[in-house]
């Protein structure tokens, strides 16, 4: 080689590297994601440990997201606005913690009486929920997925027996979301806390009752210890999507690429989450009920009639809500259920009424 080609390729070599530095750089980002949930709690827990190492693992590090659990950076209910003024990155909790913010997006995360968990997925894919939930959070800066769900939840845990609507007034329950506003037509005194002070209030009677996820993450926290009767159907909550919130300015910067992973590693997390929910939570149902002497009790159906009466107000108070998105959200979610609740009586009901009838083997 001549010593010209050698110093012009050495000089483009050298301008290259030079390049390349920064550029790789500037692609690796370090991102937090805070969460609603103690780390490692099972079900919600788990999940925001598993979302946080997808995004790392899919964008090949080129994101590299630290999971930081409540309260290490902020309280579980700060996590929002975290990530909304760009303390954090990523959030991992459920809709049914921001009614302050707007009550329309309690919808994105469960109804009374409203979507399974297939269904609320199907709204946001097939059905135009994610425009609206999009818009919704948009107003915060903040670019909304759904990344799992606990299925249908439980009525509660309570401390006594209920026998008709008169033993639910004056209750003290811990709820939240929508099914608070039900409750609270019902003349109980609904509650937000987290699970571990549910747990407390429930031991020393500051609280009568309370539902928090189902049976897998609740006998994780001990609710049996201290309100022998589990009651079902949770018609609060028959599913409730967990979420991840992605500061909209962290995502509209990212390239094209890792706007995908992060999208993908979000929904592609819904399925996975839910039916480990699901396994987990009729195995923890039959060690409760063998090794730990827990009732489990329908609610009477005067009770579910009265709850379906309260839900039906407070609905009727969201499609005449002065906020017209909040509105639109509403007739969608309501359009959707109806249309696909039609056509479930002779689909996925017909069958499991039939299996339930028959089962045959």
């Amino acid at each position: 080689m001549q010593r010209r080609d050698f110093l012009t390729t050495g000089a483009i070599g050298t301008a290259a590297t030079a390049l390349s530095a920064p550029a790789l750089a500037q692609e690796r980002r370090e991102w937090s994601l805070v969460s609603a949930w103690p780390k490692n709690l099972p079900g919600p827990g788990v999940a925001a440990q598993t979302l946080a190492d997808r995004i790392t693992t899919l964008s090949g590090g080129r994101i590299t997201v630290t999971l930081y659990a409540a309260g290490e950076i902020v309280p579980s209910g700060g996590v929002f606005d975290a990530v909304s003024e760009g303390t954090a990155q990523l959030y991992h909790a459920v809709p049914a913690y921001w009614g302050s913010k707007s009550k329309g997006i309690l919808l994105f995360g469960s109804q009374p009486f409203g979507l399974r968990a297939d269904e609320q997925f199907g709204w946001m894919a097939h059905g135009g929920g994610q425009v609206l939930y999009d818009e919704m959070y948009g107003r915060f800066g903040i670019k909304p997925f759904l990344c799992g769900n606990s299925g249908p939840q439980w009525a509660g845990w309570f401390r006594n027996e209920i026998a008709s609507v008169e033993d639910l007034k004056g209750l003290k329950f811990r709820t939240t979301g929508i099914a608070s506003q039900m409750a609270s037509k019902l003349g109980m005194a609904a509650q937000a806390m987290s699970g571990s002070a549910m747990f407390q209030a429930l031991q020393t009677g500051a609280l009568d009752a309370g539902e928090f996820i189902g049976p897998w993450t609740d006998s994780a926290l001990g609710y049996y210890q201290v309100a022998p009767y589990y009651y079902w159907p949770g018609v609060g909550e028959p599913s409730s999507a967990e979420e991840c919130g992605v500061n909209a300015a962290a995502f509209a910067d990212l390239p094209d690429d890792l706007k995908e992973v992060v999208t993908q590693a979000c929904l592609g997390l819904y399925n996975p989450v839910w039916t480990e929910y699901t396994t987990k939570h009729a195995q923890a149902l039959k060690t409760l009920v063998e090794e730990h002497d827990v009732k489990v009790h329908k609610l009477p159906d005067d009770v579910i009639a009265a709850m379906g009466a309260a839900a039906k107000e407070v609905m009727q108070e969201y499609l005449s809500d002065d906020d017209e998105l909040v509105r639109r959200i509403t007739e969608s979610f309501i359009a959707y259920r109806d249309l696909v609740g039609g056509y479930m009586t002779y689909a996925d009901n017909g069958q499991m009424n039939a299996r339930a009838e028959v089962f045959g083997y």
